[in-house]
């Protein structure tokens, strides 16, 4: 079965897509550890980032770098934090989140729920910093 992120890159279920070539998909999380959490997904559902092949690794990194500084410019952080959890979805996904402080990556906390008009607008800001 599909994983949702590969619903996501055929279109299946809506998305707030940042970035997007032929290997790659960026889109934001929509239960954010904080606003502006996005995240890192290669189009070739593989489930640990460590079977992918050397290629596909070393690509996804070029491309989350494209995708961090663009979310540095759009949100006020001191630095885009990276991690690479993968229990809760079986497709690899690198987390891109803008930091403050240590505890803006802990994963133990309550994720946010924001509104659609403020993802729509952290995503727009981002947008507007790739191009």
């Amino acid at each position: 079965m599909a994983s949702i992120f590969t619903k996501i890159i055929n279109r299946e279920i809506p998305a707030y897509i940042l970035a997007e070539d032929e290997r790659y998909i960026a889109f934001l999380d929509i239960n954010p550890l904080v606003l502006g959490h996005a995240l890192v997904v290669p189009k070739k559902e593989v489930d640990f980032i460590f079977d992918l092949d050397d290629d596909t690794l070393g690509g996804i990194t070029v491309f989350a770098k494209k995708v961090a500084h663009a979310i540095k410019k759009a949100v006020p952080c001191r630095r885009v934090g990276v991690a690479v959890v993968g229990l809760e979805v079986p497709h690899v996904h690198v987390h891109l989140i803008p930091m403050t402080t240590m505890n803006d990556i802990n994963f133990t906390r309550p994720k946010l729920t924001p509104s659609s008009a403020e993802l729509t607008q952290v995503a727009d800001a981002i947008l507007k910093a790739i191009k």
